[in-house]
Parts: C-alpha cells; sequence; structure tokens
C-alpha cells in the first residue's frame, strides 16, 4: 500500500507541468508587490495627515494579504490592471478634508510610479549579468512585468470613476454637498469597472494608454543598461 502510494505520487510528479505555476507566480508576485505598496502609501499619507483609521485597521503594513480584493488581483493578473482592497480612511480626521483626501488618493499612484521607475532601473542593471540562463531570464521577466504592471495601475486609479484615486482627486474640486451626495455611490463603482473593462470599453484604450506610457519610460532601463556596460564590461 505504502509503495502503490509513493509511486503515485511519482506520476502526480512527473506528470505536473512546473512551468504553468512559475508563468502563474510571475504574474502573481508583480501583482502583489504594486497592490501592497500602493495600499500602504494610502495608509502612511493618511496617517501623516492625522487620520490613524487605517492603522488601526491593521493596513499599515506589507502584509499583502491585508490589501487584496480577490478580483481585483484577478483582473491585475489577466489584464494587467485592477484593485486592491481600499484602504479606509476618515476623512473627518484631516485638517482640510477634501485637500487631505486628494492628497492621499494620489500617494498611490505616485508610489506606482515610483515602483515602475526603480524596476526598469534593476531591469536594466541586472540585464547583462542575467541574460543567457533560464533562471536570470525568468527574474528579468518579472522585473519587467512589475514596472509595466505598477504603471498600469497607477493610469488605471486615476480614472475618475468610484472608487478609484482618480475619483477622489476629481470629486474634491467640487462643492462640499456634491462632494459628500458622489461618494455615497462610491460602493458602485466596482461593478460598474468590472462591467467596463471585461466588455473592452475601457480596457482596450487603457491598454493602448498604459503601453504606450510604458514604451516612454523604457529608455530607462536602456539607460541603466548601457551605464552597466561602460563601467564593467567594456574594460
Amino acid at each position: 500500500m505504502g509503495v502503490n502510494a509513493i509511486s503515485d505520487l511519482e506520476i502526480i510528479k512527473n506528470g505536473f507541468d512546473f512551468s504553468y505555476l512559475l508563468g502563474i507566480l510571475k504574474s502573481v508576485i508583480p501583482s502583489l508587490i504594486c497592490i501592497t505598496l500602493h495600499e500602504l502609501s494610502h495608509g502612511l499619507v493618511a496617517y501623516r495627515l492625522g487620520d490613524d483609521t487605517a492603522k488601526r485597521a491593521g493596513r499599515l503594513t506589507l502584509n499583502p494579504l491585508k490589501h487584496l480584493d480577490p478580483i481585483g488581483l484577478l483582473m491585475m493578473v489577466t489584464v494587467h490592471f485592477g484593485y486592491a482592497k481600499p484602504v479606509p480612511v476618515n476623512m473627518n480626521k484631516f485638517k482640510n478634508p477634501k485637500r487631505d483626501m486628494a492628497i492621499t488618493a494620489l500617494a498611490g499612484p505616485v508610489s506606482n510610479v515610483l515602483i515602475t521607475l526603480v524596476f526598469l532601473l534593476l531591469y536594466g542593471m541586472l540585464y547583462l549579468p542575467l541574460k543567457g540562463n533560464s533562471v536570470g531570464e525568468y527574474i528579468l521577466d518579472m522585473l519587467d512585468l512589475t514596472a509595466y504592471i505598477s504603471i498600469g495601475y497607477a493610469i488605471f486609479n486615476m480614472l475618475p470613476i468610484p472608487p478609484l484615486d482618480g475619483s477622489k482627486v476629481v470629486f474634491s474640486l467640487l462643492d462640499e454637498e456634491s462632494y459628500r451626495r458622489l461618494m455615497r455611490y462610491e460602493r458602485y463603482g466596482g461593478l460598474i469597472l468590472i462591467v467596463l473593462v471585461w466588455t473592452g470599453v475601457l480596457g482596450t484604450p487603457l491598454s493602448r494608454a498604459i503601453q504606450w506610457t510604458y514604451l516612454r519610460l523604457f529608455p530607462i532601463a536602456q539607460w541603466a543598461c548601457n551605464t552597466v556596460l561602460k563601467l564593467f564590461y567594456n574594460k
């Protein structure tokens, strides 16, 4: 009985395609990095502006499980833009509620732009040392994908559709009564976003905007690679 069990395990192991698992991880890990740092940035900025709601909710953490929205993560893995579980913010604790809410909202997309720049630099710096072997190229692909997903997450979140960050920035320009009235409909925005993305109404133009932006930023990686080439390979 024990021998049969071992044989069965060997069959399962030999028949399992680990490249499929690695392919999933290549998308999931970058998505988790982008989501976690995005939401953490919201919470930290809100805390610095006087609102400790996120801290008390345990959201000032690098633990990605605290920030995940399953559907939002699925969207990031499949179409490279999505959303996380929003960090709780009590704007009544801000000294200037609308202004500080807009600053808190902007913190997330700004963090994603910075992530893109950092990972493009890493990609360029590590391109020559890692290129040419399977493990190295897997790491390079993950760095590249993290940079791409992050800029996509930044652009997606700047759309003026609740509950995305762009809506909070735009709504902050409204009068107090209109602002609070519109924010009450924030909970329905997620369903609207899913429909717009999966029907292609939003997904196609958004993908083009992300690709265009990424191509304009990619020379940062080329510059980093050329710098490494000059310093360490042209001797």
